[in-house]
C-alpha cells in the first residue's frame, strides 16, 4: 500500500477515492439474479486480446478490497470483482445452506450476463471455494485456476466438526454483527508486517458485510469441499499463500496443492489478505500466472 494519511478514517477515506475509479456496476443475470461488480480494464483506444482476470473474495470482504490490483493490472486487461451472492447488491443465493455449486451456478450466469466465455480466475479463502467449484463444472471456461490462501471447507470432515464450526461463527456473528467483527477479527487476516493503510482496508471491507449473505457464506463453508473439486480439475492451477497465514496456514494449503497436484507457493511477510498487505507481490504473482495462462499446456 502506498503512503497516505495516518488515522483510521483518513485512510479509508483515501482508499475510498482510488475506489472511486472504478465505481460499482450491477446487472441481472438471465437467471434474474442481481450481481454487484467493479472492473477496471486497458483503454478503449487500446487493441487488447489478454484473457479477462477475475477476481473472487473471501467470507469478510468485497470486491473492494481488490483496488490495488485494479490499478496494477487494469492497464494490460480487464480485471473484474464481484460482491458474491448476499454481498453489497448481489442477492443472495436461494439455499439457506448452500453448497458452492450453487455459488458457482451465479458466477455462471454472471459471466455469460458479462460475455465472458474465457477467463483467468482467481479465488481468495472461501472465494477458491467458488472458484473450484466452478473450475471443475466448467473447465473449458477457465483458462487459469490460481487459489490464494484458499479454504478448504469443512464438507469431508464429521457432522459434529461441521456444525460446530458454523456454529461458532454464526454466534460470532450474532454477538458483534459486521462492524464488531471487523474490529475483532480483522487483525486476524494480516501479518506482523502490515501496515495501517492495509488494516484499515481490511477492517473498512470487514464492516461492510451483511450478516444474511455472511451467514450463507458460514453454511456454504461448512458444506464445502474444495479438495474434492481440484481432484476433478485437470486444468491450470497454482496455489498460493502468504507465509505467515494463521488463518489457512501454510500447512493446510499444502494439503490443497497436492490435491490440484501442483507445488504451493509461499510468499514472505505476508498473511491471510496478503493481497492486501503485500500488494505488489501478490500483483505479480498473478500477472505472472495471467501471462502463463495466456500460453499452450505443454503435455
Amino acid at each position: 500500500m502506498s503512503a497516505i494519511p495516518s488515522t483510521t478514517a483518513d485512510l479509508a477515506a483515501s482508499l475510498e477515492v482510488r475506489l472511486a475509479h472504478f465505481p460499482m456496476q450491477q446487472l441481472v443475470t438471465a437467471e434474474q439474479q442481481i450481481v454487484g461488480y467493479c472492473e477496471a480494464q486497458p483503454a478503449s483506444s487500446a487493441r487488447n486480446d489478454a484473457l479477462p482476470l477475475v477476481l473472487l473474495h473471501g467470507i469478510g470482504s468485497g470486491a473492494a478490497s481488490w483496488v490495488q490490483q485494479f490499478e496494477a493490472l487494469g492497464a494490460t486487461r480487464r480485471v473484474l470483482a464481484w460482491d458474491a451472492p448476499g454481498y453489497g447488491v448481489s442477492n443472495p443465493v436461494e439455499p439457506a445452506s448452500p453448497k458452492a455449486a450453487d455459488y458457482a451456478d451465479v458466477l455462471r450466469g454472471w459471466l455469460d450476463a458479462l460475455g465472458i466465455e474465457c477467463c483467468v480466475l482467481v479465488g481468495h479463502s472461501l472465494g477458491a471455494i467458488i472458484a473450484g467449484a466452478f473450475a471443475a463444472a466448467n473447465p473449458q471456461r477457465v483458462a487459469g485456476l490460481l487459489l490464494l490462501s484458499p479454504a478448504g471447507g469443512y464438507g469431508a470432515a464429521a457432522a459434529e466438526v461441521r456444525e460446530t464450526k458454523r456454529d461458532q461463527r454464526l454466534a460470532m456473528l450474532a454477538e458483534l454483527g459486521p462492524e464488531g467483527l471487523a474490529e475483532k477479527r480483522s487483525a486476524n487476516m494480516l501479518s506482523q508486517h502490515a501496515d495501517e493503510t492495509a488494516r484499515a482496508w481490511v477492517r473498512w471491507n470487514m464492516a461492510r458485510i451483511l450478516p444474511h449473505g455472511y451467514a450463507q457464506a458460514t453454511h456454504l463453508l461448512a458444506n464445502a469441499d474444495l479438495a474434492a473439486d481440484l481432484a476433478r480439475y485437470r486444468g491450470r492451477i497454482n496455489v498460493a499463500v502468504g507465509a505467515d497465514d494463521t488463518i489457512t496456514p501454510p500447512s493446510a494449503c499444502e494439503r490443497l496443492a497436492q490435491a490440484a497436484r501442483t507445488p504451493l507457493q509461499v510468499v514472505p511477510r505476508a498473511g491471510h489478505a496478503g493481497y492486501i498487505e503485500a500488494a505488489d507481490a501478490y500483483t505479480a504473482l498473478i500477472d505472472t500466472f495471467c501471462r502463463a495462462s495466456a500460453a499452450p499446456r505443454s503435455h
